[in-house]
């Protein structure tokens, strides 16, 4: 499964891709708003140029012609520049267009299984099903994401599952067993994956009977 970094800081994700484990990126106006004293076509040239794999970028229209003009723009920004677009009749519209462009579209606010396969249908290279936002109203996120597994291997959709709104390392553990395409986390997520009391407990263990070798704490080979 890959990882994405759910972000608009060019820290955080110079910090993944140093821990060898981001494979690119989504960003939404939210994540965007939060850098401060840069404009946004700045900010997000420089997410592009420092992430290795594809960048989603959210168009904000909600019509047709301006999805389409604004999808145009964020892909003269990069290569690797994916275009985010809403589930919604336009956006399906945009979605057939821009395949038809040979532009890779994200589509983003999944939150029913059939949501997943109109998009799917319509050419999107990623679906982006919201699991946190369902856990936030009482239902099973990762139920969602299992259902649309299902239908895409029913009827072999070429379109990558990107898990989103995750808020914890069990979504992740979660949809790597049911065999989602991507994960996308917030920063403080990634890091907690590499987190387990035990592994913190034997380090500590460790390091205390090296002092028993080495009083002085030195390697000595």
């Amino acid at each position: 499964m890959k990882i994405f970094l759910d972000t608009g800081s060019i820290e955080e994700i110079r910090q993944g891709v140093d821990m060898g484990l981001v494979d690119g990126v989504t960003t939404n106006p939210t994540l965007i708003s939060k850098v401060k004293g840069k404009d946004f076509k700045t900010v997000v040239s420089e997410i592009l140029k420092a992430t290795p794999g594809p960048v989603s970028i959210e168009v904000v229209a909600v019509d047709y012609e301006n999805m389409i003009k604004q999808a145009l723009k964020i892909r003269e920004l990069g290569e690797n520049a994916v275009v985010k677009i809403p589930m919604t009749v336009d956006g399906l519209k945009a979605i057939r267009d821009l395949k038809q462009r040979k532009i890779p579209v994200n589509c983003t606010l999944i939150f029913s299984p059939i949501q997943a396969m109109l998009a799917a249908k319509a050419g999107a290279s990623y679906v982006s099903p919201f699991v946190g936002r369902l856990d936030d109203i009482s239902e099973d996120g990762m139920f969602l994401v299992e259902q649309i597994r299902s239908i895409f291997d029913n009827y072999d959709f070429q379109c990558n599952i990107l898990v989103a709104s995750v808020r914890n390392p069990v979504h992740v553990v979660r949809a790597a067993m049911i065999g989602a395409d991507v994960a996308t986390l917030p920063f403080d997520v990634l890091t907690k994956l590499t987190e387990h009391p035990k592994t913190a407990e034997g380090l500590n263990r460790f390091l205390e009977d090296w002092k028993k070798v080495s009083p002085e704490g030195k390697f000595l080979l």
